[in-house]
């Protein structure tokens, strides 16, 4: 799995996240569309930490900078 998320898109996602958390518990969100946007916030949570948007790989996105000059990254 290659990283495809730079550090703004994942500091989007948790600030996204947090949002939705923030509706959820002060209960603004409700029913189904609670559990649709808790759902939308987990995923932002865990793409954001493994640095990788499944989504992405087909539609052939990434918004990770690429390397500078010569020097090789290595992905982790």
């Amino acid at each position: 799995m290659k990283r495809n998320m730079g550090r703004l898109d994942q500091t989007l996602r948790l600030v996204a996240a947090a949002a939705i958390a923030i509706l959820l518990i002060a209960g603004v969100l409700k029913g189904t569309v609670a559990v649709v946007m808790a759902i939308v916030a987990a995923i932002f949570v865990i793409t954001t930490f493994a640095g990788y948007c499944p989504l992405y790989t087909p539609l052939g996105i990434s918004t990770k900078p690429k390397a500078k000059g010569g020097t090789s990254r290595i992905d982790v």
